[in-house]
């Protein structure tokens, strides 16, 4: 069962960007009602695409960092990564539907 990964300023490197399948990153905050919205669409998400994408977490409160790199202004924002670089995002609680066609854009056929 897959499920996202807290990643950190210090892993994010590492786990995103030298990652060599896409990732999908959530960044979130603890106090951010529409983040806990979207947080069970993205375990779904994790465990619908495990082997395609990996799912990780930053906690823009706890790695402001890598939040301020990608300017991060509002949340939840959803960025795509793929090959290390940001291909496409997502700002808001939006539908899994619309989640997943976005994501199919970038992945390998899954048929």
């Amino acid at each position: 069962m897959s499920t996202a990964t807290e990643v950190t300023d210090s892993t994010f490197k590492e786990e995103v960007l030298e990652s060599g399948l896409p990732v999908l990153v959530d960044f979130w905050a603890p106090w951010c009602g529409p983040c806990r919205m979207v947080a069970p669409v993205l375990e779904e998400i994790a465990q619908q695409y495990a082997g395609l994408l990996k799912v990780v977490k930053v906690n823009t409160d706890a790695n402001p960092n890598v939040a301020s790199q990608y300017g991060i202004r509002s949340i939840p924002t959803l960025m795509i990564f793929k090959g290390g670089v940001k291909v496409d995002m997502v700002v808001g609680a939006v539908p899994k539907s619309t989640l997943a066609s976005t994501l199919d854009k970038y992945l390998p056929e899954t048929k």
